[in-house]
């Protein structure tokens, strides 16, 4: 039995923590740490993480990994410990579907992107990112997707090249709304 799990709205407020250790430890070495540390946009973001984890059959969706000593049921005591301490997550991923147009090797053009992959530090070096990576993959293989994208940090990038990642020269650029 896996014990990767889909992520469900429960979950939202945890995804975020999450999420905030991956920023944090991708700017921990940098003056933008204290910007990225910013954690205000969490309350508008925890409306609409809850509402996607929400649409079991849309094109979102995060899995997730308890924590062995938080294993309770989202925002519930979860044994062993105090009653005060609800169910914690240890590791996340997350990923989108995307349609563009369709090319060689992809023509019907749809698109997975991993956009989160997070394990909390104490968690780390148990194979959590892993099986939630293969979890995702199966999942965007199941609805036809014919390639995935990911942006790799240094000490990410073994993990994603032992599942198939590659480098591509990607010119990637972005414009902030």
């Amino acid at each position: 039995m896996s014990i990767v799990r889909r992520a469900t709205p429960e979950d939202a407020e945890e995804l975020l923590r999450l999420r905030q250790v991956m920023i944090d430890s991708m700017f921990a070495n940098g003056s933008a740490a204290a910007i990225e540390s910013d954690t205000s946009w969490h309350a508008e973001s925890l409306v609409v993480v809850r509402a996607r984890l929400a649409e079991r059959e849309g094109n979102f969706a995060a899995f997730v990994i308890d924590r062995p000593d938080r294993p309770g049921r989202p925002g519930q005591p979860g044994p062993p410990g105090p009653p005060e301490q609800p169910r914690k997550l240890a590791a996340l991923v997350v990923g989108t579907l995307d349609y563009r147009i369709g090319r060689a090797g992809n023509p019907r053009g749809v698109v997975g992107q991993v956009f989160s992959v997070a394990t909390d530090p104490d968690q780390r070096r148990r194979g959590y990112a892993r099986a939630c990576m293969e979890v995702l993959l199966d999942w965007f293989r199941e609805r036809g997707a014919g390639s995935v994208d990911l942006n790799a940090s240094a000490e990410a990038e073994p993990l994603y090249a032992s599942l198939g990642f590659v480098r591509k020269p990607d010119p990637s650029m972005r414009l902030s709304l």
